[in-house]
């Protein structure tokens, strides 16, 4: 295992363009680190940086506080996982998996044990004799993450590894991957754009946007202390609500809904005139009315359901929001409802800045 510190680091290519900027972050051995975000946010070049794929602009990488800039890939001791999953064809499965082995020259009985090892942990006993083209997309990407893990090395990188396979191989791959972490308890950084594999794989997330880190933390205060609209808008799903106006006489009105913010914001004297985002969960409120909660009548667009839940989507003054019930409570299209969204449920953050206000200031 390894320890990893990024100090600064920027990319910016022979044209000008500034794919990371200012990236800063420290990774404690074993740790699993999700970066996640949209595409072209830096990611993946990020993690090219951390391979040695891609030569660093500016700044420092570390690993185990030895500085890391000038060497090579194999000088690292990296293993990756690419999202085409980049086996061998002609290979069978054995050999496929203990190639970095052959490589370095280990003694045939030694790799012998440890393939048939790893098969196990993956599931991939009965397949070793078979070549890649006889594989399940979900078969392929397991032998590519044993051909990493099988190289004992300080640090895995995966790079969209789920990216390529369909929705149930994805959640069945997930909890693979959490698995064999925990069995080897190697520091592992994981680039995705999928919101989910984040919160379900991370011990931290680094939230990505146009090159910068917005926000590092837990699942946990990713999901319920968001630092801007961006980072509350792409964690959770459904996206978190957004309704926009101007504060009036300590009130905000959208459309022709007015709500009294000082409920939720004792200082909001401080906001008169200026432009407040009101943001809620669609898993967050309560149909019909509830004490200490803004109360919302409204009319039903469109209803979608999945099964335990429905996504109710609703006309909320001049925007729209998405409500989340129930199935039980589905309510019927074109009709108009009452849902309450309880105080502590509620996030406001600056029109201009689009940082959270802090309510409790």
């Amino acid at each position: 295992m390894a320890y990893l510190t990024l100090k600064n680091i920027n990319k910016i290519y022979p044209n000008g363009f500034h794919a990371v900027h200012n990236f800063n972050l420290e990774i404690e051995k074993g740790e699993f680190v999700v970066f996640v975000g949209p595409s072209g946010c830096g990611k993946s070049t990020t993690l090219r940086m951390i391979a040695g794929l891609e030569d660093i602009s500016n700044g420092e990488f570390l690993i185990n506080g030895k500085r890391a800039n000038e060497m090579g890939p194999r000088e690292r001791e990296i293993a990756m996982v690419f999202q085409s999953y980049a086996l061998y064809p002609q290979m069978t499965v054995y050999d496929n998996i203990a190639f970095g082995l052959t490589l370095q020259g280990v003694d045939e009985d030694i790799i012998e044990e440890r393939v048939k090892k790893i098969a196990g942990i993956l599931g991939l006993t009965d397949y070793l004799d078979r070549l890649p083209r006889a594989l399940s997309g979900g078969q392929r990407q397991r032998v590519a993450i044993g051909r990493a893990i099988i190289r004992k090395v300080g640090v895995f990188l995966m790079d969209e590894p789920l990216s390529n396979l369909d929705a149930k191989q994805r959640v069945t791959m997930r909890y693979e991957i959490a698995q064999i972490h925990q069995n080897t308890g190697a520091t592992t950084i994981y680039v995705t754009h999928d919101q989910t594999e984040a919160m379900t794989l991370a011990d931290r997330i680094v939230v990505m946007k146009d090159g910068y880190i917005q926000q590092v933390g837990t699942p946990y205060q990713l999901y319920f202390e968001p630092q801007n609209v961006f980072v509350a808008g792409f964690i959770g799903e459904p996206p978190m609500n957004f309704l926009k106006g101007t504060v009036k006489n300590g009130t905000i009105h959208f459309g022709d809904i007015p709500l009294d913010l000082s409920k939720k914001l004792p200082s909001i004297q401080k906001y008169e005139g200026k432009d407040i985002v009101f943001g809620f969960r669609p898993e967050g409120i309560r149909l019909g009315s509830c004490e200490n909660a803004y109360e919302i009548t409204c009319n039903v667009e469109l209803t979608e359901m999945l099964g335990d839940n429905t996504n109710v989507y609703v006309n909320a003054g001049s925007d729209r929001a998405i409500l989340k019930v129930d199935s039980h409570d589905t309510p019927e299209t074109d009709a108009d409802i009452t849902f309450s969204i309880p105080y502590d449920s509620v996030y406001l953050f600056d029109g201009e800045t689009e940082m959270v206000i802090d309510c409790k200031g």
